[in-house]
């Protein structure tokens, strides 16, 4: 079958038709839809606008229109486009927060080490120290003059 003189390819609807059909496809392309899930497809345009398949493979120049858009701004909706991007900024803070733990873990390592150093040093003082005051040093008497016998 082919179209009209001119490529108007709307006149193979009725107008009531294409209206329903362009307030379908408006719902769906602003995340709004009343009766399907939402997604960007043609079988759920032709159940938003309450039309057949067949109905909808007529209006030619609204098909055109629906695939030009999603040609240009690809099959996700603005619901979709949202969540999206909140993946992708959560992804974004994710993988700074990792890195913050693995630089924070690596500094905490690295005090655990320098801790435990700093106790074995102490321990080996305080066992020095120990060893040190057990001696026993005896006192030098002073010479004085020697009583006789």
């Amino acid at each position: 079958m082919t179209g009209p003189a001119g490529g108007n390819f709307e006149d193979q609807v009725s107008p009531k038709t294409a209206a329903a059909l362009r307030a379908a496809m408006t719902r769906l392309l602003e995340g709004r839809p009343q009766r399907t899930d939402g997604r960007l497809t043609k079988e759920n345009l032709y159940k938003e606008a309450q039309v057949s398949r067949a109905t909808m493979n007529r209006a030619k120049a609204i098909l055109s229109e629906w695939d030009a858009h999603l040609a240009a701004h690809g099959k996700t909706t603005p619901g979709e486009a949202k969540r999206d991007a909140t993946i992708a900024d959560l992804k974004k803070r994710l993988t700074k927060k990792t890195q913050e733990c693995t630089f924070l873990e690596n500094k905490l390592k690295a005090a655990h080490t320098a801790i435990a150093a700093l106790f074995h040093d102490n321990e080996a003082l305080r066992q020095q120290l120990h060893q040190d005051t057990t001696t026993v040093v005896t006192p030098i008497r002073p010479r004085g003059p020697r009583q006789g016998p």
